[in-house]
């Protein structure tokens, strides 16, 4: 088993506010690990240091070996928490840029799944439903062939039949030794696919586990688990 994701005694400040306060953790390949914390927690400031949004840290992250930069930005997929395309974008227009920027885009994938859900290529992002939206955003980025995998909010403020589309579209496709980081708040519609789970709290993991191991040392589902730490 090889190491995705390594980070070493990480920190980052705005201003005078500490977002991350001395972070490491590791997450290994082949994992789905759930990332969970309240607002203002740090969950935000941690992704942007690992898609190479921020670059002004105190610590180290790699990502497959490599420091944040072009090589580790070739093996990160990343879906942001609201859907990042113009309203007059065509979606076969986005395929094409897909295509163009990702060497290990699989457009037929994506073509497939969109297929599949009943939204057409010659569609435009601006007359989708919500929902719909959501799901083309997840299409698009998981049908890459990456090694790791950002989805910060995938689900949140969608349809329960929306949620279980999203989600098996987010297990779908993935490469056996890749591994995902879902950020949400919807603790209960993700645990049961979950491996691991990383709570932050001020800055601070507080909580890096295996969900399984949980449930058998303290018999709390995971949500449990969170509502007692963030009581």
């Amino acid at each position: 088993m090889s190491t995705i994701v390594e980070c070493n005694n990480l920190s980052h400040s705005y201003g005078k506010s500490l977002a991350l306060d001395d972070i490491s953790l590791r997450i290994e390949s082949g994992k789905i690990v759930g990332l969970f914390g309240p607002n203002g927690s740090g969950k935000t400031t941690l992704i942007k240091m690992l898609t190479g949004m921020i670059h002004d840290e105190t610590g180290a992250v790699t990502i497959c070996g490599n420091p944040v930069g072009e090589k580790s930005k070739a093996v990160v997929s990343y879906s942001p928490d609201r859907v990042a395309y113009r309203p007059d974008s065509k979606i076969t227009g986005l395929l094409d840029m897909y295509e163009l920027m990702y060497d290990d885009f699989d457009r037929n994938n994506a073509e497939d799944s969109l297929k599949e859900l009943g939204i057409g290529t010659e569609e435009y992002v601006g007359k989708l439903s919500k929902g719909s939206a959501e799901k083309l955003q997840i299409i698009l980025t998981m049908s890459r062939k990456a090694k790791f995998y950002i989805l910060d909010e995938p689900i949140n403020g969608v349809d329960p039949v929306s949620k279980e589309n999203i989600i098996k579209i987010m297990l779908g496709n993935v490469p056996d030794k890749s591994s995902i980081m879902i950020s949400t708040h919807q603790i209960e519609e993700i645990e049961q696919v979950l491996d691991e789970a990383i709570f932050i709290k001020e800055g601070k993991i507080v909580f890096h586990k295996s969900v399984d191991e949980l449930r058998e040392e303290t018999g709390k589902s995971l949500l449990d688990a969170y509502k007692e730490e963030f009581r």
